[in-house]
């Protein structure tokens, strides 16, 4: 079950699980001449560079913002061009990552994808399922707000069926009810493009994580751009409501 906040006595040096809002695609492709989804399919080269550099860091879980339940209002076109790449992504992807030691699993709600995608993607959570040295979440008409509701409405039928009583609704009961229940929380969460907001990405799971704002678009974030932000993570003192001297005496025991 996710606790509702990291222990300070076992906080690492570099965090257990970053997610990652990929923002600035577009712009990227208008700013190099791309016409269409050009930026997007970019984008998503970027993609297996960073997880490759996420290995690397030997972070345990990265968390990548792909698809937002916002994205359907984009124009239909773009709309389409964005599930062909993610159609080809897994196709082509999915036996690299494999090999990698990559388990992918995605989070928001995949019944809105067209049944061919829908079963490519459950192929490939079955194919990687076993693999340890990464998680991968694809958060896909994904929404914080839709992910806090839905977990509302199963506790809800838990509690219509007898099986959980409302006074035993607490923090941690509802969290095993959202989205990567049973993965730690968000120690950093990163978004590229300039924007200083986190646009209804896992509200609840980064409740305690230390934000990290990038001006560079996506496909510009490189290696070298996440081992800054790592960087910067190493110099924070997160306290969790603990004073500074608590934390550093943790440190010294």
């Amino acid at each position: 079950m996710q606790t509702l906040a990291p222990d300070v006595d076992t906080v690492a040096v570099v965090p257990r699980h970053v997610a990652i809002i990929m923002d600035g695609n577009n712009r990227w492709g208008r700013a190099h001449g791309l016409q269409g989804v050009g930026g997007h399919e970019r984008g998503e080269h970027n993609v297996r560079t960073i997880v490759e550099a996420a290995l690397h860091e030997g972070i345990a879980v990265l968390t990548l913002f792909a698809f937002s339940s916002e994205n359907w209002r984009r124009p239909a076109d773009e709309v389409e061009g964005l599930m062909r790449i993610f159609l080809h992504a897994l196709r082509e992807r999915v036996p690299v990552l494999h090999e990698q030691g990559v388990q992918l699993r995605f989070i928001g709600d995949i019944s809105a994808f067209s049944p061919a995608l829908q079963d490519v993607m459950q192929q490939s959570v079955a194919q990687t399922a076993g693999n340890h040295a990464l998680v991968l979440n694809i958060a896909v008409n994904y929404g914080g707000q839709w992910d806090m509701a839905q977990a509302a409405v199963r506790l809800c039928h838990e509690a219509l069926a007898g099986r959980l009583a409302p006074d035993q609704v607490t923090p941690q009961s509802y969290a095993s009810y959202l989205s990567m229940a049973d993965l730690p929380p968000v120690d950093l969460l990163i978004r590229t493009g300039g924007e200083h907001r986190i646009s209804n990405f896992i509200l609840w799971q980064a409740a305690y994580a230390e934000l990290y704002f990038s001006d560079l678009l996506w496909p510009d974030f490189g290696p070298k751009s996440l081992k800054e932000a790592l960087n910067d993570f190493c110099q924070r003192e997160r306290r969790f409501g603990r004073t500074s001297d608590q934390v550093r005496n943790c440190d010294r025991a």
